[in-house]
């Protein structure tokens, strides 16, 4: 999968590379949007090949391969619409707390019994309360002009407080079999959660790099001064990022419900540390301006894989976080070698 590059009208540098990276095929490789995943797509194969010898049959196995693929759909989900909002040059942190709400909306009894002959009703409750929550979101950040990490901190906790009004600190048991069933039900012998996975990485990808949205979006995250003064209704298009930041946590809700059967408002805790996480790993600037949905799939399965391995083995799930850590770590300074390399390259 390629990445979004900005334009020269929002960046305003240079769209030539150096003589030395065009003559140089190695550097040109991986300068390209393949050339930054391969780190990944390596690292990716020499955890499984640690878990097929230290696991065995265990390991590699179809059905292992689908737990971690729906372990996956969820953070995955979620990811998608995060990568938009940092590649714009934003910060979402109230992801889980907008999933916890959103499970509890869409199982509250009113909503079970109107949906009872109806069942997709269930499915627009949730995205819309993602969709409402990620508006909110972006008009706070956009026209009331507060810094994105305070606003969604603060959505982050009225979410989770909301939730816990509405259900009573309760859990609500998903009783909508028809919601059920067709959430764990298969196509073609894959999970629907896998397959709503899939369907919002590729259309996510389509809209990151291959319409004019996925483009703007680059370009407010490189340079938003610089996309306003090119025509580029920079305050409206933070809101639809955080709009679509919002239903993708609406849609891992509806992935949570039928996982659990549940709905509560502790569903989604620090969850969004996860997602970040996996953002990062996969190659999108913290720093907005470049993004790659492809690198968030291959950071998201890296990290479902990793976790995969730690349990086949009975391994600590301190020793998890601690590998984590520093998987985040490493990613986050080869970002900024190679921000400082692109930097001075073109200066």
């Amino acid at each position: 999968m390629s990445e979004q590059t900005s334009t020269t009208a929002a960046s305003g540098g240079s769209t030539s590379e150096p003589a030395a990276n065009q003559s140089n095929p190695v550097k040109r490789f991986f300068a390209s949007p393949a050339g930054r995943n391969s780190g990944l797509v390596v690292a990716l194969l020499l955890l499984i090949a640690v878990g097929a010898i230290t696991g065995g049959e265990n390991f590699m196995n179809l059905d292992n391969f689908f737990v971690i693929v729906r372990y996956a759909s969820v953070i995955g989900v979620v990811a998608i619409g995060m990568t938009f909002v940092i590649t714009g040059g934003g910060i979402d942190l109230s992801v889980g707390s907008v999933l916890g709400l959103a499970s509890v909306v869409a199982s509250v009894g009113a909503i079970q019994t109107a949906s009872a002959g109806f069942w997709p009703l269930m499915v627009f409750v949730s995205i819309a309360v993602g969709v409402i929550a990620g508006l909110l979101n972006g008009m706070i950040i956009a026209y009331g002009k507060v810094v994105a990490f305070i606003a969604t901190l603060a959505m982050l906790v009225g979410a989770r407080g909301l939730a816990e009004l509405i259900s009573g600190r309760s859990t609500q048991v998903v009783s909508n079999q028809g919601f059920l069933d067709f959430f764990r039900g298969d196509l073609l012998g894959i999970d629907w959660v896998v397959w709503i996975f899939l369907i919002v990485a590729v259309a996510g990808w389509f809209l990151l790099n291959r319409t004019t949205f996925g483009r703007r979006t680059v370009a407010i995250g490189g340079n938003p001064v610089a996309a306003r003064l090119a025509g580029v209704n920079v305050r409206r298009h933070t809101v639809y990022l955080y709009m679509i930041a919002g239903a993708c946590a609406g849609i891992a809700a509806l992935i949570t419900l039928s996982r659990t059967t549940a709905g509560t408002s502790t569903h989604g805790m620090l969850l969004e540390l996860d997602v970040i996480a996996a953002v990062v790993v996969g190659g999108t600037l913290l720093a907005g301006g470049r993004g790659t949905i492809g690198g968030t799939v291959l950071g998201v399965m890296l990290f479902a894989v990793l976790i995969n391995v730690f349990t086949q083995n009975d391994l600590s799930s301190s020793w998890q976080l601690v590998a984590r850590g520093v998987i985040i770590v490493i990613a986050v300074m080869l970002q900024q070698r190679l921000a400082n390399r692109a930097s001075s390259s073109t200066a």
